[in-house]
């Protein structure tokens, strides 16, 4: 038999989280999905915190990997915003665990948001304007407001807001322009 790898302990993780929810879900049942002890996925990951924040960190690299490409801060939304959406629209169920698990895992939250503002830097050229961009359009793509994705209106109150954005971000910011000479 193959040794067991980290990555089909984390499949494994993700379907008993599918059946059973953060709340049930626990190394004893990961370990009985893939036949083994528990002590087998514990030589993996040292404690049942490890494993759910190694769950967690997997699913949030699925949210800011299709990110890195893009260039564009609007495509960059409408992408994070849409796969957002999507996940949590065909699994709810799913996506709600997902979002449980996320929010008991803090390294992984943190580290995750640190990955999308340093992808927005890239793209806009500084932290700071990016974190702003970040916090202006969180009740797009914060999973604390999923209730409210599916609104009519929605989308339209998005692009009312990027529209204000996007002349913000297209004018030089006041301090950089002190000391300049007048033309």
């Amino acid at each position: 038999m193959a040794p067991l790898t980290r990555e089909q302990i984390l499949e494994a993780a993700e379907e008993v989280l599918r059946r059973h929810g953060p709340a049930k879900t626990n190394v004893v049942d990961v370990a009985r999905a893939l036949n083994v002890s528990h002590g087998s996925v514990y030589r993996h990951f040292p404690s049942k915190a490890a494993l759910r924040e190694a769950v967690a960190a997997r699913f949030l690299e699925t949210v800011h990997k299709p990110l890195e490409p893009i260039d564009d801060p609007k495509e960059w939304f409408d992408t994070l915003i849409a796969g957002k959406r999507a996940r949590a629209q065909e699994d709810p169920e799913l996506f709600a665990n997902y979002v449980a698990l996320a929010l008991e895992s803090g390294d992984a939250v943190s580290n995750h948001v640190d990955h999308l503002i340093a992808q927005l830097t890239r793209i806009v050229g500084d932290e700071q304007t990016a974190r702003a961009l970040f916090d202006a359009t969180a009740r797009w793509h914060d999973p604390r407001h999923a209730k409210e994705w599916f609104e009519p209106g929605t989308d339209e109150a998005f692009e009312a807001v990027w529209a204000l954005l996007a002349q913000a971000i297209a004018r030089p910011a006041k301090s950089a322009l002190v000391g300049r000479p007048s033309d």
